[in-house]
């Protein structure tokens, strides 16, 4: 499989920490978003949205994060990332849309790149927005962890990864990068900790990856 990604993103963070989980192997292709690469017409014959990631299994090209880690979870079943009754499932994945659905798209690169070339903002403004967004998403989050007496320290459910943690985690890592003061929210900081010590979030982490830099 070949896997398009950028270091950075968001989504491709999240999809390369669920491909190892999994325990797959992926050739990695970097698509510069610094560049504007993923805006050529070579990366948009890949996929027409012109965004990241994409993985090409050999035989599809699939788009969209979600419905990749769905297809992960679909093809390899195990280690499963969602539980096995169908209201956890929906907790984890209400989780998981908290950044997938509420905080990451209007924090992503494209629309942060519209405030700063149409509405003029400075990067003082961006951080302000971001950190708008986050903040919001991450108190509902940590309000749901402490209201759920089943929640292992280190996961966001459980005593496993799920899809909430791989949602999670490059969150928090982008949360970082615009400067969010993390310390209201110890117990989203204590699985961000439990996950860093896991190979599998570590070897995902975008200074970890070869077009890092």
């Amino acid at each position: 499989m070949k896997l398009y990604n950028f270091f950075r993103s968001g989504t491709s963070h999240r999809l390369r920490i669920a491909l190892n989980l999994k325990g797959l192997d992926t050739d990695y292709v970097a698509v510069d978003l610094r560049t504007e690469e993923h805006l050529k017409a070579a990366f948009q014959a890949i996929n027409p949205q012109q965004l990241v990631p994409a993985l090409d299994t050999g035989t599809h090209t699939l788009i969209q994060s979600p419905a990749i880690i769905e297809w992960l979870e679909e093809k390899y079943p195990t280690p499963a990332l969602l539980p096995a009754s169908p209201e956890d499932r929906a907790h984890v994945r209400a989780l998981a849309a908290i950044v997938g659905c509420d905080i990451h798209p209007i924090n992503n690169r494209r629309i942060l790149e519209t405030l700063r070339k149409q509405f003029g903002a400075n990067e003082d403004t961006i951080n302000a927005w971001c950190s708008t967004w986050i903040s919001a998403g991450f108190d509902a989050y940590e309000a749901l962890l402490a209201a759920d007496p089943r929640r292992q320290a280190g996961f966001s459910f459980g005593d496993a990864p799920t899809v909430a943690d791989v949602y999670l985690v490059p969150q928090v890592e982008s949360a970082r990068r615009f400067k969010v003061d993390l310390g209201r929210w110890p117990r989203i900081l204590a699985i961000d900790t439990a996950c860093a010590q896991i190979d599998a979030f570590r070897k995902a982490a975008p200074a970890a990856q070869p077009d890092a830099g």
